[in-house]
Order: C-alpha cells, then sequence, then structure tokens
C-alpha cells in the first residue's frame, strides 16, 4: 500500500487561500484541501473548534495524525501566541516520512508563522521541541506502530491522514479502536471526513458524532467521547437503519 519509491517525489501547490501545500506522488493527492487552503483548513477544521471544547483545561496533550508538512502543529502554536492564551500543549504526531519533516525549515510557510520559525527549525532538526509551554515531538515510523506505545491520556486528536481512499489503514475501525484506547475520558476527535464507513468506525469505538461548520469551508466531522453542546449531533443508529448497507472499514479488507 506505501510506495517509499514515490515518498520523495512532490509537488508544491498554491492553496486558495495564498498557502502552500505539497502534492504527494505516493498517495497520489495533495497534503490539504486545496480549495480550503492548508491553514485555513487547519485552523477552521482542527485548531478552533478543538481549543473552543477544552477551554476548561489549561493543559492539553494533542495527538496529530500525521505530521506531514505540521501545519496544524504550527496553526496550534500560532493560534494560542496571538490569542495569548495561557494553555499549555503537549503534541505528539506521528510521521514515517523522516526526509520530509527534515525538510521544513526551507519550506515557504505562510507569515502567520513567522513568529514560530525558531520552533519550525528545532523540530526540522531535532524532531523535537520545548519551552515553558509547549512541547512537541514528531514519533518516526508508522502511526499504527507509534499510537500503541504513546504512555499520555491524548484530549485531542486531529484525524488528518491522507484520504480514507489512498491510505485507509488510518481510517479503520481497529485504527479507531487503538485511538481510543489512548483517549481521556472526554477527548475529541477533528477530521475532514463526514464519510459514512469513518464515522462508523469512530460509533462503534465510543464516540458521540458531530456536524461542525467553519468559517468559509466545508463542513467537517467532531467525535467525543463525551455529549456535546451546541453541535449538531448525528444519530448513527438511525443512519445505520436508513443505510444498513453502510459498514465501517476493517483491517481486513486491505490486507
Amino acid at each position: 500500500m506505501y510506495n517509499k519509491n514515490l515518498r520523495p517525489q512532490k509537488e508544491i501547490i498554491l492553496c486558495e487561500d495564498g498557502t502552500n501545500t505539497l502534492y504527494s506522488k505516493e498517495f497520489d493527492e495533495p497534503y490539504h484541501s486545496t480549495k480550503d487552503g492548508a491553514l485555513h483548513e487547519s485552523l477552521e477544521k482542527h485548531v478552533k473548534p478543538s481549543l473552543a471544547l477544552k477551554t476548561n483545561k489549561d493543559k492539553l496533550t494533542i495527538l496529530d495524525i500525521c505530521f506531514g508538512l505540521g501545519y496544524n502543529t504550527f496553526a496550534t502554536l500560532y493560534y494560542i501566541k496571538k490569542h495569548k492564551l495561557s494553555t499549555k500543549v503537549h503534541i505528539l504526531s506521528p510521521e514515517f516520512d523522516e526526509e520530509l519533516v527534515r525538510s521544513l525549515d526551507s519550506f515557504e510557510y505562510p507569515s502567520e508563522f513567522d513568529s514560530i520559525k525558531q520552533i519550525i527549525r528545532a523540530i526540522s532538526q531535532n524532531l523535537y521541541y520545548e519551552d515553558e509551554q509547549f512541547k512537541i515531538e514528531v514519533l518516526l515510523g508508522d502511526a499504527r506502530e507509534s499510537i500503541p506505545k504513546i504512555e499520555e491520556k491524548i484530549d485531542i486528536i486531529y484525524q488528518d491522514a491522507f484520504s480514507p481512499a489512498h491510505n485507509p489503514l488510518l481510517w479503520t475501525k481497529e485504527y479507531f479502536s487503538q485511538i481510543r484506547t489512548v483517549c481521556s475520558e472526554d477527548a475529541i476527535l477533528t477530521t475532514y471526513s463526514t464519510a459514512a464507513a469513518i464515522r462508523l468506525g469512530l460509533y462503534e469505538n465510543g464516540f458521540f458524532i458531530f456536524i461542525y461548520y467553519g468559517e468559509m469551508t466545508r463542513y467537517s466531522t467532531i467525535a467525543s467521547l463525551k455529549m456535546l453542546e451546541g453541535l449538531k449531533y448525528v444519530d448513527m443508529e438511525l443512519k445505520k437503519v436508513r443505510n444498513p448497507e453502510a459498514k465501517s472499514f476493517k483491517d481486513i479488507d486491505f490486507q
């Protein structure tokens, strides 16, 4: 399913929000929605809803799947700094493309990231950064192998892997079971995917499903281990009745 020979083959693509992303030949798709934009997508589908739902916590542990160009991680730091939040954040992020991470010091990020250039440089060089407020660890290797080794309880999951069509093993019921194991009791998961198969995989692991409407972007999914107020709830039992043929992805389907 993965092709190391194609992994280095990437092309820079300009998104509609003016930010750059890459096109992966290995997965035959861009790292971000070119319509929503790399930075805009990170903020609207992951960072803003997650931090808004966790305002009661002064310390957060985030699992960023997968690191890639680091937009979700860097957008989190940018947003916290911009709004002068005191929240302490520990981000763990699996990534098997070490060459990509090592190259990020020379990637052309938006000006919003200028204030964290030293952090980007440190991660590119060391795969790690830590100060009084932020701790970031890139976990080299396959996410399916890295996640079970995580000892911290995760508060937020940015589920932002390549699409289910092109990287299905990071969207199966068994994968979400691994995620569930490392979750805190009130963890939330954000993802761009609204597919029934993905929502079922989350639901079958004990998550409640909600629709989230970001600003000037397509709607996305928030999954939570606790019922949430103020978001549109998706009744998955009703969905199953209306679409009895729908099923979650299983590892065995891709072996």
